[in-house]
C-alpha cells in the first residue's frame, strides 16, 4: 500500500518538476526575445559598432528592466538625452510619461517649485496651485539633466525623494507620494565637486547606483563614418537635396576631434547639406573651426587646402602619423593609454608604430 502512495507521489512531483522546467524555458525565451527586440530598437537608434558602443548597448538591455537609478556621464553632446529617452522607451514604464528637467536653467527658488510644485500664494506670483516635475512623472521616468549644477537646498529635498519617494509641494504641508525612476546626467566630475563643498556625499552615492559612461566621439572614430552616413541621409531627405561626399572630406571629419561630440558632428553635416549649392562637398565648404584645425597642422600639404586630389594619401598618412606622436608623447609612451587617446585598440597602436618607425626620442 505504501508503495502505491511513494508511486503517486514521485509522478506528482515529476510533474511539478516537468511544469516548473516548461515555465522556465517559456521565460527564459520570452526574456530572451524581448531582449532581442530591446538590443534592435537601440541599434537602429543609436549608430555605432565600435566595442565601447555595444558595451553600451548591453548595458542598456540590462538596465532597461529593472528600477534602479542611472547617472549618464560624459561631455556635453554625446547623447546622454537620447540615452535617458531609450531606457525609458524600453522599460515598463514606456507607456508612463518621461519628464526633463535642465537643473543648470533655473534660479534655485524656480527649480525647487518646478521640481515639487507649489500651493496658491505660496510665493509672489503663484496664484493657483501648480504640480511640479516630479509629481507629473508619477509611474515614469523623470531624467534630470546637468544633476551637477543642482543647488544644495534642492540637493537635500532630491535626496529624501530618491530615499523616501515622498515630498511636499512648496509652501505645502501635506506628503505626497510618488513612482518615478530617476536618470541623471552631467558633464561635470562630480567627485571634485564633492571636495570643494557644492555636491552632496550621499546624493552622489543615491544617483550612480548605475552608472554609464558615454565616450566623446574621438574615442570611437570608427563610428564617424556611419554617424555622417546617418546625418547625410536625415538631412537630404529634410531638404530635398542629394549631398553627397567625397572621401577626402569624410576622411577628414573621421580625423576631426570634434569637441563638441556627436551635436557637432549633426550640426556639421546639416551645414553642408543645406549650403551645398551642387551634389558635393570639398574642402572648402566645410566649416571654418575644421578647416583651421587640419590648415594649423604641420603636414597638412597646399594640394589639400586648395581642395585638390593629389597627394591625399600622402597628407592622410602624415596626419596620423603627426596625431600618432603625439599621443604617444602625451600618454608617455604607453601605448595602451595612447590607444584610448585615439580611440584605436593596442594593437593598432603597434602596427602604426611600427609602419611609421617611430622611436620614443623622435621630435614632435
Amino acid at each position: 500500500m505504501m508503495l502505491g502512495w511513494d508511486v503517486l507521489f514521485f509522478r506528482a512531483t515529476a510533474a511539478r518538476l516537468q511544469d516548473r522546467a516548461v515555465n522556465f524555458r517559456a521565460q527564459t525565451t520570452a526574456r530572451r526575445k524581448r531582449s532581442m527586440a530591446i538590443e534592435s530598437r537601440l541599434s537602429s537608434a543609436l549608430i555605432g559598432r565600435s566595442p565601447v558602443m555595444k558595451d553600451i548597448y548591453r548595458e542598456l538591455i540590462r538596465v532597461s528592466h529593472s528600477k534602479a537609478t542611472v547617472l549618464l556621464r560624459g561631455e556635453s553632446g554625446t547623447g546622454k538625452e537620447l540615452i535617458a529617452k531609450l531606457i525609458h522607451e524600453n522599460s515598463p514604464r514606456a507607456h508612463k510619461p518621461f519628464i526633463k528637467v535642465n537643473c543648470a536653467a533655473l534660479s534655485e527658488t524656480l527649480l525647487e517649485s518646478e521640481l515639487f510644485g507649489h500651493e496658491k500664494g505660496a510665493f509672489t506670483g503663484a496664484i493657483q496651485m501648480r504640480k511640479g516635475r516630479f509629481e507629473l512623472a508619477d509611474g515614469g521616468t523623470i531624467f534630470l539633466d546637468e544633476i551637477g549644477d543642482l543647488p544644495l537646498p534642492v540637493q537635500v529635498k532630491l535626496l529624501r525623494v530618491l530615499q523616501e519617494m515622498e515630498f511636499e509641494r512648496v509652501g505645502g504641508v501635506d506628503t505626497l507620494s510618488v513612482d518615478v525612476r530617476t536618470i541623471a546626467a552631467t558633464h561635470r566630475q562630480l567627485e571634485n565637486a564633492i571636495l570643494e563643498g557644492s555636491f552632496r556625499q550621499d546624493l552622489y552615492y543615491r544617483l550612480n547606483v548605475v552608472p554609464i559612461h558615454l565616450p566623446p566621439l574621438r574615442e570611437r572614430r570608427e563610428d564617424i563614418s556611419l554617424l555622417i552616413e546617418h546625418f547625410l541621409e536625415k538631412f537630404n531627405a529634410e531638404n530635398s537635396k542629394k549631398v553627397c561626399l567625397s572621401n577626402e572630406v569624410i576622411q577628414l571629419l573621421v580625423h576631426y576631434d570634434w569637441p563638441g561630440n556627436v551635436r557637432e558632428l549633426e550640426n556639421c553635416i546639416e551645414r553642408l547639406v543645406v549650403l551645398a549649392e551642387d551634389e558635393s562637398v570639398t574642402f572648402k565648404t566645410i566649416p571654418p573651426a575644421i578647416q583651421n584645425y587640419f590648415n594649423d597642422i604641420k603636414t597638412v600639404t597646399p594640394p589639400l587646402a586648395a581642395g585638390k586630389r593629389t597627394s591625399f594619401t600622402e597628407t592622410m598618412q602624415g596626419m596620423e602619423q603627426d596625431a600618432l606622436k603625439k599621443a604617444l608623447d602625451r600618454s608617455g609612451w604607453v601605448q595602451a593609454k595612447a590607444a584610448r587617446l585615439l580611440g584605436m585598440t593596442p594593437r593598432q597602436v603597434a602596427y602604426k608604430i611600427k609602419k611609421y618607425k617611430l622611436f620614443p626620442e623622435d621630435p614632435l
